[in-house]
């Protein structure tokens, strides 16, 4: 829906794409929608492991929009639904279906720390490009308008609350294994 309200208005359809591609939340729901691509075929690469981490870092998005980005903008229309959907339905619903579906009991206490690779892989491309194009995709890693220390500063302290989530999670996700028994 987003996708179709910019390359319906000033942007070209690569250039909308463009765009969207320089978000974590654009790329990040694309995980789930290919991991849950992968879930509906019945993929071996659908793994406890994978659902965790698409788990953990749709969360991620979520839980960032709901305290450092929600309010910012305002939206209206499709860019509206579309903020719902990717940044507080979709996230629920990955967090209903691997309560209720996903294998348990298998996920490693090093697990988040691999989670993590994905983010932090993110946080490089979006600071690489933000410094290219002289726009950063979020203001918690505006390096032009916060500086280096700032941004340094909310990344770290990001990365950190998601490595302790992935704890929590691995942390529930050994626990309701034993619950549920051999």
């Amino acid at each position: 829906m987003h996708f179709h309200a910019l390359a319906d208005g000033p942007a070209s359809w690569p250039a909308a794409l463009w765009t969207l591609l320089g978000y974590f939340t654009i790329t990040t729901n694309l995980l789930v929608a290919i991991v849950f691509t992968g879930v509906a075929a019945k993929a071996r690469f659908a793994t406890p492991w994978l659902l965790g981490a698409t788990l953990l870092n749709i969360l991620l998005v979520g839980v960032i929009y709901g305290l450092l980005l929600q309010g910012l903008r305002e939206l209206t229309g499709g860019s509206e639904l579309a903020n719902v959907l990717l940044h507080r339905v979709t996230p629920a619903l990955t967090a209903v279906f691997w309560l209720a579906f996903a294998r348990k009991g298998t996920l490693t206490w090093r697990a988040p720390l691999f989670w993590a690779l994905y983010p932090l892989g993110y946080l490089a491309y979006a600071l690489v490009r933000g410094a290219a194009e002289g726009h950063y995709p979020y203001p918690f890693i505006d390096v032009a308008r916060i500086g280096w220390e700032q941004t340094l500063i909310n990344s770290a302290l990001i990365a950190l609350a998601f490595v302790a989530a992935g704890e929590v999670l691995v942390w529930l996700d050994r626990s309701l294994g034993r619950e549920a028994g051999p």
